[in-house]
């Protein structure tokens, strides 16, 4: 009894603590590769968070704000294909305000602004997954972060968080590989049911590579991320076995009525082989309905990013999303 006291009291003085937080944001610059990365950051602070327009999406956080002694851990962030950093603040706000860091980056490569890494398909998979590390890298080295991320015997508590192909990205990070090969059978049998993910890239008339797309055959998995979420992920690529491998804990959201990653070749695939993980149905959801809604109309093969399906209350999906993320992320870091 005794011990469910001292239990009970810590959950809710850490849920009292969440509810204190405001959101600082500032953005750092990591190499990756042959550029940099843009990320932004988006953690628990005592500063007044202002609304504030960026493109077509809003930050509502206190700017360059003094962060937190400590934070819970630190929840890395890949966004989609053609993506931003800023599309997902609703959830990475979300974390914060329960006391998170969250490290948003912007791709390069793969972002609003350039579409370079997209030609060459044998390094996309392989690629992506390595820039998140590298950003990991560099905030564990960064002297303003590295002391302030809870850790314990184990290192510092990381967890990850994707959409779409950054779905990809953070399953990968968790020992998911992919088989360019099984990408390729996928969209010579499968194209007219997933028509608008086999048409993005032509993958169909890639040759497949005699190995695997990690270089000289290199795993993508980083054992520093402990657990992953991933909201409507590219899943086909990933061989049966690989996803039996993973043992961190996993949860998958999946919306409904997808259109551009039809899941039952995505989501279900992946939960399919990862029996363990949880799946999370969006009832009505299409695969934007996890981002943030744009100010103006942001076209993509599947239509405008700022549309809804009818009576599909994107704002209460994504209240409800970050308090869930951050529920799953304090179970599963904790």
């Amino acid at each position: 009894m005794r011990c469910f006291v001292r239990t009970s009291l810590a959950w809710l003085l850490s849920a009292a603590q969440a509810l204190a937080f405001q959101v600082g944001w500032k953005t750092i610059h990591v190499p990756c590769g042959d550029r940099d990365a843009t990320v932004a950051l988006y953690y628990p602070t005592q500063a007044k968070a202002h609304a504030i327009a960026m493109g077509p999406f809003t930050v509502n956080a206190a700017m360059h704000a003094d962060p937190e002694p400590t934070v819970k851990g630190l929840i890395l962030l890949s966004h989609g294909v053609g993506g931003t950093e800023l599309g997902h603040s609703r959830l990475c706000e979300a974390l914060a305000g329960h006391g998170y860091l969250v490290a948003a980056l912007r791709h390069p490569g793969d972002n609003w602004q350039e579409d370079t890494l997209l030609k060459t398909p044998e390094q996309y998979w392989s690629v992506r997954p390595r820039q998140v590390s590298m950003v990991l890298d560099a905030l564990l080295a960064d002297p303003q972060w590295q002391d302030r991320i809870t850790g314990d015997a184990r290192g510092p508590r990381i967890g990850a968080l994707g959409h779409s192909a950054g779905g990809y990205t953070v399953l990968a990070l968790a020992g998911g590989e992919p088989d360019l090969a099984r990408l390729r059978r996928h969209c010579l049998d499968e194209c007219a049911q997933d028509p608008i993910f086999c048409s993005m890239g032509r993958p169909s008339q890639e040759p497949a590579p005699a190995a695997a797309p990690g270089a000289q055959g290199a795993s993508l998995k980083d054992p520093r991320v402990r657990a992953v979420a991933a909201m409507a992920p590219v899943g086909v690529l990933f061989s049966a076995e690989s996803l039996a491998a993973v043992r961190i804990p996993i949860a998958i959201w999946e919306a409904e009525s997808d259109r551009f990653l039809v899941p039952k070749f995505h989501a279900e695939w992946v939960k399919q082989n990862l029996p363990a993980a949880e799946l999370h149905r969006v009832p009505h959801a299409w695969h934007f309905s996890f981002m943030d809604t744009p100010a103006i109309a942001l076209l993509t093969p599947d239509g405008d990013i700022a549309a809804d399906p009818p009576g599909f209350d994107r704002k209460a999906f994504l209240d409800t999303l970050g308090e869930e993320l951050a529920a799953f992320f304090d179970r599963t870091l904790q």
